[in-house]
């Protein structure tokens, strides 16, 4: 399984894959790394199935072949963090947009995982709509914006360490908190849903492919019984879900682009 770094940093896949082996006698080989990264990897035979939240190059991923199956998982949303002095003067401003521009204005540090992840892909698409144009390891990008190539919990730990700002998902930014000196900045904005999938990798890309166990992981997220596991995934510790399934949903339902 190829799966973006937040399934782990939020400790989600600690609870599941167990639940899934003892279920299915599978064992998963779990590998975290950005969803662009995971897609890759699927398209070159190297993983079985994919957890992944970067709907539009998901689509261009089934589109091109490299799939069998893709269906909804799970949402959570999107936050942009900061420094609690937040010297950008954004904290509870309800748009991202308006936020990104005033520390674009400020010239203050903002963090980029830089890793072509899904949160980078929507972060950078944030970006464009104000008119700043950022891309990976592009040496035309603002002075402020610094792109460290880490996986979100790392990043988060910089940020923090920095005090600089960074948009990251909320379940990581839960998982981590004790450990940051980060408060919430900007979120409720329909921009910042996050959206993840299950994707079994189309057997014809490689002999390796094991099918039979993508489709049987697939299958079990969204079983009723691991879809209720999700639900009540970081309520006893943080009060509330860190994901809210939605397997009953459409991408559709979701103002998701579709195939």
């Amino acid at each position: 399984m190829a799966s973006t770094t937040s399934t782990r940093d939020s400790g989600l896949m600690d609870v599941l894959l167990p639940v899934f082996r003892r279920r299915t006698g599978y064992t998963v080989k779990p590998i975290y790394v950005g969803s662009g990264q995971a897609m890759t990897m699927g398209e070159r035979g190297e993983a079985d199935v994919l957890l992944v939240h970067a709907p539009a190059s998901e689509i261009k991923f089934m589109q091109n072949g490299h799939g069998m199956d893709r269906w909804l998982v799970m949402h959570n949303d999107f936050i942009l963090v900061g420094p609690p002095a937040d010297p950008a003067g954004i904290k509870g401003n309800t748009s991202i947009t308006e936020a990104l521009q005033k520390i674009a204005n400020a010239g203050t540090n903002f963090y980029s995982r830089g890793d072509n992840s899904g949160t980078d892909q929507l972060e950078k698409s944030l970006w464009s709509r104000i008119g700043i144009t950022v891309k990976d390891g592009s040496p035309g990008n603002p002075p402020w914006y610094l792109e460290a190539n880490l996986g979100m919990g790392d990043l988060l730990r910089v940020v923090s360490d920095k005090r600089g700002y960074t948009i990251t998902d909320r379940a990581t930014y839960l998982g981590n908190l004790k450990t940051l000196s980060l408060e919430i900045m900007v979120e409720g904005d329909r921009s910042l849903l996050n959206v993840y999938h299950v994707i079994t990798v189309n057997p014809a890309r490689s002999a390796r492919i094991n099918y039979e166990g993508a489709k049987a992981f697939a299958d079990f997220m969204v079983s009723p019984e691991t879809q209720a596991i999700i639900a009540s995934f970081g309520v006893e510790k943080y009060g509330q879900s860190l994901f809210f399934p939605d397997a009953d949903k459409t991408d559709d339902e979701l103002g998701l682009p579709v195939d």
